[in-house]
């Protein structure tokens, strides 16, 4: 059974049909966003299992990640580290490429974005197939880092994601 705040929540999740291409459902966190009542509640769920450990970064993946990633820093009194498409940050870059459906992508963060034993928490929207966050997990620890956990507003289940994630820890909000 989920807990309240979790069904709460889910009033402001809208499901949108056939975007971004015909057969997909998108969930839109939008209405979420613009309710600073359900905003706050989504960012306090998405950092509470971590309030008791040590987090020194939160890695938010683009774009939606950043929106929400950075709050959960504030609130565990951690830095913000930018997880973007190649080509998007102005500094010294460590690289991951990663396979997709139909091809590969790369995602990048600065170079000392994360330093040698610092701890970890991945942060982003959504988790589909996994493979975005599972690539934000091998950047963080190419740069030395120890991924203590990964948190998500949304986890669309049938895609099992979250198998393939290498961490001792995941959270999820809202699954569906």
């Amino acid at each position: 059974m989920p807990e309240p705040r979790a069904l709460a929540l889910r009033e402001f999740i809208r499901d949108v049909p056939d975007f971004p291409k015909p057969g997909i459902l998108f969930r839109d966190i939008t209405p979420l966003l613009e309710d600073p009542g359900a905003f706050r509640e989504a960012v306090e769920a998405l950092a509470a299992p971590f309030r008791d450990e040590t987090v020194d970064k939160v890695l938010g993946i683009e774009s939606r990640g950043f929106i929400l990633g950075a709050p959960v820093a504030l609130e565990l009194a951690a830095g913000f580290v930018p997880v973007r498409k190649k080509g998007k940050l102005p500094h010294e870059t460590l690289a991951v490429r990663y396979e997709l459906e139909y091809g590969t992508d790369e995602v990048e963060m600065h170079a000392d974005g994360v330093r040698r034993g610092e701890r970890v928490l991945v942060v982003d929207d959504l988790i589909a197939t996994g493979g975005t966050a599972a690539a934000s997990v091998r950047l963080a620890r190419a740069a030395g880092g120890e991924v203590v956990g990964c948190s998500f507003l949304i986890e669309l289940s049938e895609l099992r994601g979250l198998d393939r994630l290498d961490v001792d820890r995941t959270h999820v909000v809202l699954r569906y």
